[in-house]
């Protein structure tokens, strides 16, 4: 199948090469759309003629048929995803990148050409990937029952919070492989692995005095690491989540902003009559977002980070430790909780309400 792929991109490149160069110069757009309407004609040849090249191989013709179409998609998506990264930023005609889209077809044509057949090569391991995203879930799930479980121990808690994981991780996958959900395994593994961490934290942040906790004896390493890497990881999270909240504009924004611009009328009656120029210069410039909003979010950051450097107010713990005790661990695992609502909200929504548009 690599073979005739390799075939189906060379005969395919010359062609595009000489058109797009053509087409370029009056519409890029075109000439990409052309380009992608290309692919989608050599996915159609290569699934009509993906037969099993391997006498030894025992997978079916609808196999290869699937693999060829997905490998031609993935070397457009990267094709076009690299494209799409290099021109971030780009605000006018002066940006050398601009002659980039535009021009250079053929150099991108043999690149195009070069990704497409580069994903034959690929080994499958698309569902292994789904597989082993699971598989890391409920063994970490088992490392946690020994970590936090020790025998001699009544720990009724801690085998509650790593059983609700587990049956977590089995809920996402039963709703992704819904056939009336427009879920993919791939996102529950991840979800499931995350899930998985978020109640090792938890479970970690329990006292280390706690009889159940079964890293207590290496209390001093992990007081080093989380001191290092936790204290890192907490201020950069909230930095990013502030700023990227507080300059939303798709929350909170004022009324003159952009983003309701559309739900009036470009000119009022009174524009028409007085005139749009002294109003505009009375007015000013509107805000493109909550300038109210965006110093909340910071308020809230700090009364978070505040709690997190304290230890949630417990004078009880070492003040070299930081997110420890039994505030953090329900904090921890009320947010994986709602994490996990979400998750299975953004799959069983659309179909709760049809009517409703989803993004």
């Amino acid at each position: 199948m690599s073979c005739l792929a390799s075939c189906c991109a060379s005969l395919t490149c010359g062609l595009c090469s000489s058109v797009a160069s053509g087409i370029s110069k009056k519409s890029a757009r075109l000439a990409y759309c052309g380009l992608f309407g290309l692919s989608l004609i050599v996915s159609w040849i290569l699934r009509e003629v993906g037969i099993n090249t391997s006498d030894g191989d025992t997978r079916t013709k609808e196999w290869y048929q699937i693999q060829a179409v997905l490998r031609v998609s993935l070397g457009n998506f990267l094709f076009f995803g690299i494209l799409s990264l290099i021109m971030i930023g780009i605000k006018d005609q002066n940006d050398k990148r601009d002659s980039w889209h535009h021009g250079g077809w053929c150099a991108k044509i043999i690149i195009w050409a070069l990704l497409v057949v580069l994903m034959f090569f690929l080994p499958n391991v698309v569902i292994s990937i789904y597989v082993g995203c699971y598989l890391a879930a409920f063994t970490f799930s088992g490392i946690l029952f020994i970590w936090f479980n020790p025998s001699g121990h009544d720990c009724g808690l801690n085998v509650f919070f790593i059983v609700m994981t587990m049956i977590l991780a089995f809920v996402f996958a039963v709703i992704a492989l819904n056939p009336s959900v427009n879920g993919s395994l791939l996102p529950a593994s991840v979800i499931s692995v995350y899930c998985a961490y978020v109640c090792y934290t938890a479970l970690s942040s329990e006292p280390h005095d706690y009889v159940c906790n079964g890293l207590h004896n290496k209390s001093k390493a992990v007081t080093i690491s989380t001191l290092v890497l936790g204290m890192l990881t907490t201020v950069l999270s909230v930095l990013y989540s502030a700023l990227r909240a507080g300059s939303s504009t798709t929350f909170l924004s004022p009324p003159s902003s952009p983003k309701s611009a559309g739900k009036k009328p470009l000119l009022e009656g009174e524009d028409v009559e007085e005139g749009t120029e002294n109003k505009k210069d009375i007015e000013g410039r509107p805000v493109s977002y909550s300038y109210s909003f965006f110093h909340l979010i910071f308020a809230l950051a700090s009364m978070y980070s505040a709690m997190l450097l304290s230890g949630w107010t417990s004078s009880s713990e070492s003040s070299d430790l930081i997110d420890v005790g039994w505030t953090s661990v329900w904090v921890r695992i009320c947010s994986q909780w709602v994490t996990a609502g979400l998750y299975i909200w953004t799959l069983v929504a659309p179909l709760l309400f049809p009517d409703r548009e989803f993004f």
